[in-house]
């Protein structure tokens, strides 16, 4: 007898954590998070959509989006401006200065088409702006 109750014992020794896992799982893999809402967001235990850290987005990127707007709202000519001004007051832009300058003639070419979008062009980044508005016209 006492053989047997070893076996039960090293059974329920393994079995039960599991159990106790899996029913503790199974138990908060919904909880409403706010008891007014009917359709309130609900926690799952195994989630594959986890909610990640936004990453910080590039400098270059803030201002090539920045003078994008800038060129839509305003001209071409006044981002071109600024985006002079931004890589004279901030050097370590200067490397990325070209590939803005050309995403701005796209932007140009596509808002006035090729013939108005050229004459803004001026000498920044080393005339890449009127290379993006000849390369997309």
């Amino acid at each position: 007898m006492t053989h047997t109750a070893r076996r039960i014992g090293r059974t329920l020794a393994l079995v039960l954590p599991v159990v106790m896992v899996l029913s503790g799982t199974l138990a908060v893999t919904r909880v409403p998070w706010s008891a007014h809402n009917a359709e309130s967001h609900l926690l799952t235990a195994a989630s594959e959509t986890v909610s990640k850290r936004a990453k910080a987005r590039a400098p270059q990127d803030v201002l090539r989006d920045r003078l994008l707007q800038e060129l839509r709202e305003k001209d071409p000519g006044i981002a071109l401006t600024e985006l002079q001004r931004t890589v004279e007051a901030r050097p370590s832009l200067a490397g990325y200065c070209m590939s803005i300058a050309k995403a701005l003639g796209k932007a140009a070419v596509d808002q006035y088409g090729p013939t108005r979008a050229h004459r803004f062009s001026r000498p920044v980044c080393d005339t890449s702006f009127a290379s993006g508005v000849a390369q997309f016209s």
